[in-house]
C-alpha cells in the first residue's frame, strides 16, 4: 500500500487540476475571469427569476451556485400537444484559485445572466459560509 489515507481525495484533486477547479461543468457552464483585484463569475440562467437563484461562498475559495424552477400549475381544462418544460434545478461549485473577501462579494442577475463579483483577499478571514444576495 502507498500509505495514502484518502484515495478519493487524490482523485478529486486530480479532477480539479484538469478542470481548473471547476466542478459539474455540464449542468451550469460558467466563466471565471481574473480582473486583477477581483474574480468575476458569469453564469447563464435563462428562465430563472432572481428569487430562484442561490449564491453562497461555502469557504473563501469555493463558490456554490444553484437555481430551482418549478413547473407551472395548469388547469385541467388546458391541454398540451407537447409538454417538455418541467421543474428543473441546477447546481454548481466553482473552485477559486485564491481566497476572496466574503463580506464584499456581490451578485446580480439580469436577463438570465448571473454575475458574481468576488474581491480577492489580502489577509485571512473566517471560515463560515456566506450567503450572497442576488440583486
Amino acid at each position: 500500500m502507498s500509505g495514502r489515507s484518502d484515495p478519493f481525495g487524490d482523485i478529486e484533486e486530480l479532477i480539479d487540476m484538469m478542470t481548473g477547479g471547476l466542478e459539474g461543468a455540464g449542468d451550469l457552464p460558467v466563466d471565471v475571469a481574473d480582473a486583477g483585484e477581483e474574480f468575476v463569475v458569469v453564469a447563464d440562467l435563462p428562465g430563472y427569476e432572481r428569487d430562484d437563484i442561490a449564491v453562497k461562498l461555502t469557504d473563501p475559495t469555493t463558490l456554490s451556485l444553484s437555481a430551482r424552477r418549478e413547473t407551472e400549475h395548469v388547469e385541467e381544462a388546458d391541454r398540451y400537444v407537447t409538454r417538455e418544460r418541467t421543474s428543473q434545478s441546477v447546481d454548481r461549485r466553482v473552485g477559486l484559485p485564491e481566497p476572496v473577501v466574503e463580506s464584499e462579494a456581490s451578485a446580480t442577475s439580469e436577463n438570465g445572466v448571473l454575475t458574481v463579483t468576488l474581491p480577492k483577499q489580502t489577509t485571512g478571514s473566517g471560515n463560515e459560509g456566506t450567503d450572497i444576495p442576488v440583486n
